[in-house]
């Protein structure tokens, strides 16, 4: 490869040296004859068509390949040992442990998180209360068999959980968390209030048969800002913003019900037994609780054990990072094991998640519709249902665990809280009678109840805590990566550090190989794929006076391909290796757009660079098509990868392939870019060490508040942009964190004033941040701020000199 580029170079630079000649000035000016159309050592590019909609479809080819291989590559992940159940417990902790960690629930066998505010985080102890209005009696209904009280208890630092406590008259025969869906209330959960059949108001029948049971409240689906583009569902906007700080709100539900446990534990007498029974999203909830708490007897699931081969297409707020590799419901089940398990095949409610069309029209972009849909939910099918628990004869040998499947004739779906699954449910609880379920409903005596208002206040209870994790994120980046790879720099004196920088950042280069590795497979995640050899394909695009531009296009892998516009000086001269500056487009952007058409936030930038004699290269990248590459995201997601997985194998082949140009210096290939190109200009140069500076534009700031400061009117979970979640990023990494993966390369931000993607006051303090890591090494003069009066824009003035300067040219 790398003779036949030498070839071409020649063939080019021989063909400039035999045309230049001097005009009337004196001065050198250089006529070149017709550049080839095909670079030569590449093969002719054919294709025609919008180069970004064929890589989106491409690369989902390729994940749904990998979606496919997921259930039969989780094997990897288990070492299950059946030679007692104490040997198998231990055996499968590390995938709990694991599970928790996905799920953000907090491990009681580590020490709490201490984020030094006199707070601890964890569960706060078992407690119960009963409440009622002033004015109300603290027994809201009863009958002859049981009574029924509001509860609340404390679940983490400003979080409780509330519902329903129903305690029968007579001697409890076991105790039952009954979850129910997340549109579905308490009351009407138990009949209070209408909106479940009388024949699946099952946390009432375990009642009417001796069971002490708790109903809890969970956050529901009712819509945030219906009827516009940043509509989402109370569930989906807890998700978006605890996500990014490595919570869930399947996991603070989670923690609700073990702290449910924690109290029964230590309120009914020993050796009462404790199951769980939920019902759709509940039934989720009852699988990973007990998935999670040994200490849960028995778990009765209904309308949500299933393959779900199409995980990626349920709602957003069910994304579980990186948990379809290793989980499935059948692997779940065996974290439950050898505890008995009931699951019902029931009907569940239809649901699709999207933005009404009235409101998406105005936002389409380039062609590419924006609908806001975000996933759905249906009844499976019996067959699919069947496969998942069969799967489990797989994993289990026979015996060690007691389950069962229930369904209807013919297998139909049942009405959910059937009395014959509950039966086998009570069974497995020590109940030896079938469950007997009356026709007799209680009658609620609450003069009020606020049903609206409890749901906000149990959302803005998550959404404080999260706001709390936001706030003192910074303090946790530090310990997390700065403190320990200098842990010096927290313990020494002011006055020891006055006018003291360390004189060698070998020290701080080394620690950094560690974090580097964890945020590229950990945060960003990582296609382990063999690289296919790049096979280029060229034609020609641009002929201009000083430069020829070629369109690119790269293999990857099967299915993934990279793409872009090359542009050549003409005044190459034999032998000679000149710099290279990546140029990345935002979103919805192409590459064309950086080399002409006067694009307001680009001003031609690769053009302009070409002209200054640099080697261009402007890359597609996949975060166009609005839903489709959201899509993408969503789908890598599921086996802990993101958008970004994607555009760091296709840019680690361009770098390959531009380093063996034989008139490139591969040394000095530098990246700038701007908005979501500012966001590649900090992650792949911060993984990728083969840029040699970059450049971040529009897009600096302290990552962890755009994301997810829920009072920053411009922070993406105000926005339709729910891929720009990643999954504990806020505690590990923001920009300040990236900067010190590029350092000791050459660093800098371009920022207009005026520019709404972040307030000045944040970009200026993560600078700082920046600023003072490279100083401490006597190494300020590498890195560089530019402020200028404007918008999202690419100034270029103060890049282009920096771009000169550090990569040496000319």
């Amino acid at each position: 490869m790398r003779r036949i580029c030498l070839f071409w170079a020649y063939l080019l630079i021989g063909s400039a040296a035999a045309a230049f000649q001097k005009d009337e000035t004196d001065t050198v000016s250089y006529k070149f004859t017709a550049m080839p159309p095909v670079m030569p050592g590449t093969n002719p590019l054919t294709w025609e068509g919008d180069v970004s909609a064929r890589m989106l479809d491409e690369a989902h080819l390729f994940i749904d390949k990998k979606l496919d291989e997921a259930e039969s590559q989780r094997a990897q992940y288990w070492k299950r040992d059946f030679s007692s159940t104490a040997s198998y417990r231990a055996s499968i902790e590390p995938n709990r442990k694991r599970l928790m960690a996905r799920l953000g629930v907090e491990d009681s066998s580590e020490p709490p998180v201490n984020y030094n505010t006199g707070w601890e985080d964890k569960r706060p102890g078992a407690a119960m209360d009963k409440i009622a209005a002033v004015g109300d009696s603290i027994v809201i209904a009863e009958t002859g068999k049981y009574v029924i009280y509001q509860v609340r208890w404390p679940v983490l630092n400003r979080v409780t959980g509330v519902g329903l406590l129903i305690q029968p008259k007579g001697k409890t025969v076991a105790c039952v968390i009954a979850i129910p869906d997340a549109d579905q209330s308490p009351e009407q959960f138990v009949g209070l209030a209408p909106g479940v059949p009388p024949e699946s108001q099952f946390a009432r029948h375990l009642a009417e048969n001796g069971f002490t049971v708790l109903v809890p409240l969970l956050i529901s689906r009712n819509l945030l800002f219906p009827g516009t583009t940043k509509q989402q569902t109370f569930r989906e906007r807890i998700y978006r913003q605890s996500f990014h700080m490595g919570r869930h709100i399947i996991g603070y539900e989670v923690e609700k019900i073990r702290s449910a446990v924690d109290y029964f534990k230590e309120s009914l007498p020993a050796g009462t037994k404790i199951g769980v029974a939920g019902y759709g999203e509940g039934g989720l909830l009852a699988l990973y609780s007990s998935a999670i708490d040994s200490r849960i007897d028995a778990t009765f699931v209904s309308g949500y054990f299933d393959t779900h081969k199409n995980a990626w297409d349920e709602p957003l707020y069910r994304n579980v990072f990186g948990g379809f590799s290793e989980f499935g419901d059948a692997e779940l089940a065996t974290l439950i094991a050898p505890r008995p398990l009931v699951i019902e095949y029931s009907n569940i409610q239809a649901i699709r998640d999207e933005v009404a069309a009235w409101a998406r029209q105005p936002s389409q972009l380039n062609g590419f519709p924006f609908t806001g849909y975000k996933g759905q939910l249906r009844t499976p099918a019996f067959a699919s249902v069947s496969a998942e628990y069969h799967r489990l004869e797989e994993l289990v040998p026979p015996g060690f665990q007691t389950r069962y499947l229930i369904a209807g004739e013919k297998d139909e779906p049942l009405p959910f809280g059937s009395t014959k699954a509950l039966t086998r449910l009570a069974a497995v609880l020590g109940f030896s009678s079938p469950i007997i379920a009356s026709d007799k409903i209680p009658t609620d005596h609450r003069r009020f109840v606020d049903v609206a208002g409890r749901q906000q206040q149990q959302a803005k209870e998550l959404e404080d805590h999260v706001q709390w994790l936001m706030r003192v994120s910074d303090d946790e980046r530090n310990a997390f990566f700065l403190h320990r790879a200098m842990p010096e720099w927290p313990t020494k004196s002011w006055s020891s550090r006055l006018y003291h920088a360390y004189q060698s950042p070998e020290k701080f280069i080394e620690a950094t190989k560690e974090y580097r590795r964890y945020f590229l497979e950990e945060i960003l995640g990582r296609f382990e794929d063999d690289m296919l050899a790049p096979h280029a394909k060229t034609r020609k695009k641009y002929d201009r006076e000083r430069w020829t531009g070629y369109e690119v296009e790269l293999e990857v892998y099967p299915h993934l391909f990279a793409a872009g516009i090359l542009l050549i000086p003409k005044d190459l001269q034999p032998g000679e290796k000149r710099p290279v500056v990546v140029t990345q487009h935002g979103r919805s952007g192409i590459p064309q757009q950086l080399v002409e058409g006067n694009h307001s936030a680009y001003n031609d930038v690769a053009a302009r660079l070409a002209d200054q004699g640099f080697i261009v290269y402007a890359p597609y990248n996949p975060y166009r098509g609005e839903d489709r590459y959201r899509w993408l995201d969503r789908k890598a997601n599921a086996l802990g990868k993101t958008l970004f997985s994607f555009i760091i194998s296709q840019h680690e082949q361009t770098l390959k392939w531009l380093s063996d140009l034989a008139f490139v210096d591969a040394k000095r290939i530098g990246f700038y870019g701007i908005s979501y190109g500012g966001e590649a200009a900090m992650r792949l140069p911060a993984v990728l060490e083969g840029y040699s500076l970059s450049i971040c534009s529009g897009d600096f700031g302290d990552w962890t508040r755009k994301v997810t400061d829920a009072y920053y009117k411009g922070s993406f979970i105000n926005t339709p942009e729910w891929e720009m979640s990643y999954f504990n990023m806020g505690n590990t990494f923001s920009y300040a964190e990236m900067a010190y993966l590029i350092f000791p390369r050459p660093f800098m931000v371009e920022r207009g004033h005026d520019d709404l993607v972040q307030p000045d006051a944040w970009v200026a303090y993560e600078f700082a941040k920046v600023k003072y890591l490279y100083d401490q090494f006597n190494l300020g003069d590498k890195t560089y701020i530019e402020y200028f009066n404007g918008g999202h824009s690419m100034k270029s003035e103060g890049s282009f000199a920096f771009l000169h300067e550090h990569l040496n040219w000319p």
